[in-house]
């Protein structure tokens, strides 16, 4: 087992236990079948800042709701930002976490496009780590399941007008999770949008804000009452290639063993599963490329057999194979409808290095407790 030791600012953290622990056994209960995002830890990491002051007040404290103004900047012009991270339990009791560098620069990256202050990765790991060791217990050690960790930033200035927030919260919060998606892994139905687009060149689809999320909602909606579980989006210049599903990065697996999926060229999100999965595939000896993917070549593969599977990835989900594409004209299955062998085989070795059951050759684990 290999592990990341980069300094982390975890001993400036002040921490303030709850007055009102959750009994024992209604953990345990919460932990035996945790469902997403539903329950959540008994505290929350926080770091406040002002302009004139910088970041400041490192602690953990009692969860539980915002104190906030009904003229906080972010509820009326959207300066948030957020991540999405997992805990893991090994066998041995000890618990991890996945490459978490790459979501602190993810971060960061979103906080310059969203005019907040940056957060420094020794403060963002710090925090997680605090949060994690004062809330060890609810890390669940079911198959699939991880304690998923939210941080996210908001402006938080009471001020009405156009200009970035002079203040903002940087919180961490936590929920023992099970699989994303109710019916755990299988194919999972996607209706290809072709009326509306999650972001456009020159926009925020590259950080990882609520507002493109929120973009997402109403089509999203309306695949739902059409019968499928998620949207995929295209281009927003020219309407033709693949972009990404509303959370998750998408990849096409060839007949030949070649892999595409999206480039990363500013209106899509960089995934850290995305990139993970990039990796283990060129050490599997496929080739991969990171192009453009137009609709039409798509349901032409599907339609002669050229593409064998279709896969959507991201932290929440790790790899979802997909089984049926579908839009206004045209409805197709991807192979023979279940999960294919590529999809199957990567998401195992992907996992099993998140759970501590292959070796991290790429170093990618970072231990929290």
């Amino acid at each position: 087992m290999s592990t990341t030791t980069h300094p982390t600012s975890v001993d400036l953290f002040e921490i303030t236990r709850t007055d009102n622990p959750v009994p024992d056994e209604q953990r345990e209960a919460a932990l035996a079948s945790p469902k997403f995002g539903t329950v959540f830890t008994e505290h929350m990491a926080r770091i406040s800042y002002r302009n004139e002051d910088g970041w400041t007040g490192r602690r953990v404290e009692k969860y539980g709701p915002l104190l906030m103004d009904p003229a906080t900047a972010v509820l009326h012009y959207a300066q948030e930002i957020f991540e999405g991270m997992k805990a893991y339990r090994h066998a041995d009791g000890s618990v991890w976490t996945f490459r978490p560098r790459d979501n602190a620069a993810r971060f960061a990256r979103s906080a310059r496009r969203l005019a907040l202050p940056e957060l420094s990765e020794a403060d963002f790991l710090g925090a997680i780590e605090a949060l994690v060791a004062t809330d060890r217990a609810w890390v669940p050690s079911g198959e699939e399941t991880s304690l998923y960790l939210r941080p996210f930033m908001y402006a938080s200035e009471t001020f009405l007008g156009v200009r970035p927030s002079l203040e903002a919260e940087f919180l961490v919060i936590a929920s023992p999770v099970g699989p994303y998606f109710a019916g755990g892994v299988r194919p999972v139905s996607i209706w290809v949008d072709q009326e509306y687009h999650r972001a456009g060149d020159g926009g925020t689809g590259a950080a990882k804000c609520g507002g493109n999320y929120a973009a997402s909602l109403l089509p999203q909606q309306l695949a739902y009452a059409k019968g499928f579980e998620q949207v995929c989006f295209l281009d927003a210049s020219t309407n033709t290639q693949l972009e990404e599903l509303g959370g998750m990065n998408v990849f096409v697996v060839h007949a030949d063993g070649s892999v595409a999926t999206p480039p990363v060229s500013g209106s899509i999100l960089e995934g850290v599963t995305r990139s993970s999965i990039l990796r283990l595939l060129t050490d599997a000896g496929h080739e991969v490329s990171e192009r453009p993917i137009p609709l039409t070549e798509l349901r032409q593969g599907l339609a002669d057999g050229s593409v064998r599977e279709v896969f959507a990835c991201g932290t929440a989900a790790v790899m979802t194979p997909i089984g049926r594409l579908a839009s206004d004209d045209f409805d197709l299955t991807v192979g023979d409808g279940d999960a294919g062998p590529v999809t199957t085989r990567i998401r195992a070795e992907l996992t099993d290095i998140q759970y501590g059951r292959a070796t991290d050759r790429h170093g990618w684990l970072h231990r929290l407790v």
